[in-house]
């Protein structure tokens, strides 16, 4: 199955006076390798339009279930949201952010899916599971 999908990823982290500007830069790129990444004064900006690096990692590190209760959880409509941690994208593993904000910060990432539809493109990067395994729909 070949499926064009149309997506735009709008990521930011802020950078704080106590952080060294490169690894923030660093920790975005680790996680969305194919991101057109720019600094901003007090900020990293990203922007892709495909989440193929993130979910390998979602795969690799099974936590498709949670990745994909967090893109439900924060949906509005064909768009959702999440929030990763910077110190675990830095090391080049996806750690959602959840409750209360990380000392160090979070990657907030917004997807707005335009084709097919948002279900079939979160089945994509992280399908549903049994016994933990992913399956196919």
């Amino acid at each position: 199955m070949s499926e064009i999908y149309r997506v735009d990823v709008e990521i930011t982290a802020p950078i704080y006076d106590t952080e060294v500007t490169g690894r923030v830069v660093d920790a975005v790129a680790n996680i969305f390798p194919n991101a057109d990444v720019e600094e901003e004064f007090g900020e990293v900006r990203g922007e892709a339009h495909a989440l193929d690096h993130f979910s390998d990692l979602l795969h690799q590190q099974e936590i498709l279930d949670t990745a994909r209760g967090e893109f439900f959880a924060n949906r509005d409509g064909e768009t959702f949201t999440f929030a990763l941690k910077k110190q675990a994208a830095f090391e080049g593993h996806a750690n959602f952010s959840v409750g209360d904000s990380d000392e160090l910060g979070e990657i907030s990432v917004r997807v707005r899916v335009e084709a097919p539809s948002l279900e079939e493109y979160v089945d994509h990067i992280a399908p549903p599971t049994e016994d933990g395994r992913p399956v196919d729909a």
